[in-house]
């Protein structure tokens, strides 16, 4: 019994100490200020941070949407052929001039001396008709002279003809008369025709010798029109010597500037197109960025303003440029298919103008190391 009586007590006990808890006040609660001081760290640096941007903004011009660039020649070659010899590989370090691969050159030899023995022909054409032409000029020469010798027979002729006539006419009267015989008449009579038979022998003589001098004159003039095809003639074999030799000396290909050797895509005994290239040479001088700024971005840019460039392979490196030239159309103008706003719907998007920019201190060993291809931010300088 007592048992029961200890055990119905304890409930109520309990419920009067809850009672006097729940009539207890509660105690007031400690405000926490860290998250007041916190937002207010961070208001003032957001707002130092874009008043800081603003004033950046207002004398200063930035992209990261550019990169670094180089010359880069391609190795061409001007003829066909099989490759013989390979004198480089991946990433050589060559000059100008250096030898970088032979081609094939047998068949290029051989139209070398071909060309050569044709040469000679024409040659050799050239001396027979300056010949020819000389022995024709020496034939109307001697025709010439052969007429100047019956002009003066012809003269001496007509002199004795006209003293035959003379004696055939003092005969022809005394024989009238019978002063003389028949015989002496008949012997002038003869004299006389003799004469006369031979100023006409002359006389065709001479037509002649006119006639081989101008016969003999036409040959010494196509001789020499022989002089001036031969001429002719050995000009065009030279230009085909000069040629076949030009050809055989494109079958060593050289280095077109100095810099370092792309991936060679070459092997022993491939047969290679004129006009195919085959790899490249990267010049390791003179390189330079190319920024693409947005077209709002240009209106207080202009060349020689200082630009810091900030290259991502190299961290902590500013290096000094400056603006050099602007590209004469956005980017977008040299695509291989250019938009055409006139057709479809018309979207505006910004474009970007490619700008040159050189560094001033090319000597630096972080330009020296600088391939293009590289990321890197500008920072123009406004003024």
């Amino acid at each position: 019994m007592a048992t029961q009586v200890t055990d119905t007590q304890h409930p109520a006990s309990t419920n009067q100490n809850n009672h006097h808890q729940q009539q207890e006040p509660a105690a007031p609660k400690k405000r926490n200020n860290r998250f007041i001081i916190v937002l207010g760290l961070l208001v003032l640096l957001g707002g130092g941070f874009g008043i800081t941007k603003y004033v950046h903004s207002l004398y200063h011009e930035e992209t990261d949407d550019a990169q670094i660039d180089a010359n880069i020649s391609p190795v061409i070659p001007r003829i066909s052929g099989y490759v013989t010899e390979i004198r480089v590989k991946d990433n050589q370090k060559v000059k100008k001039g250096d030898t970088l691969m032979i081609l094939d050159d047998r068949d290029l030899k051989i139209k070398v001396d071909q060309a050569a023995a044709t040469l000679a022909t024409a040659q050799s054409s050239l001396g027979v008709a300056r010949a020819s032409t000389s022995a024709a000029e020496a034939s109307v020469g001697t025709y010439r002279a052969n007429i100047s010798t019956v002009d003066a027979q012809i003269e001496a002729a007509k002199v004795n003809v006209w003293r035959a006539t003379q004696d055939y006419n003092r005969y022809s009267n005394l024989i009238k008369d019978h002063s003389i015989t028949q015989q002496q008449f008949e012997q002038a009579e003869a004299a006389k025709q003799t004469a006369e038979r031979q100023l006409q022998v002359l006389v065709e003589q001479k037509n002649a010798a006119a006639r081989q001098t101008s016969a003999a004159a036409s040959q010494s003039n196509a001789t020499s029109q022989q002089i001036s095809v031969a001429d002719a003639t050995i000009k065009q074999k030279q230009a085909e010597l000069d040629n076949a030799k030009l050809n055989l000396s494109y079958t060593v290909i050289t280095a077109p500037q100095d810099g370092l050797v792309s991936k060679v895509n070459v092997q022993n005994g491939q047969y290679l197109q004129a006009g195919q290239s085959l790899f490249s040479i990267v010049s390791e001088e003179g390189v330079w960025v190319v920024a693409n700024f947005k077209e709002t971005q240009l209106d207080k840019m202009k060349v020689g303003q200082k630009v810091i460039v900030k290259v991502d392979a190299f961290p902590g490196h500013s290096l000094e440029a400056k603006v050099t030239s602007f590209s004469p159309a956005t980017g977008a103008r040299f695509a291989l298919l250019p938009p055409d706003n006139a057709t479809g719907n018309f979207v505006k998007v910004v474009q970007r103008v490619p700008v040159k920019i050189e560094f001033t201190n090319k000597n630096d060993e972080v330009v020296k190391q600088l391939r293009p291809g590289m990321n890197v931010n500008v920072d123009v300088h406004l003024d």
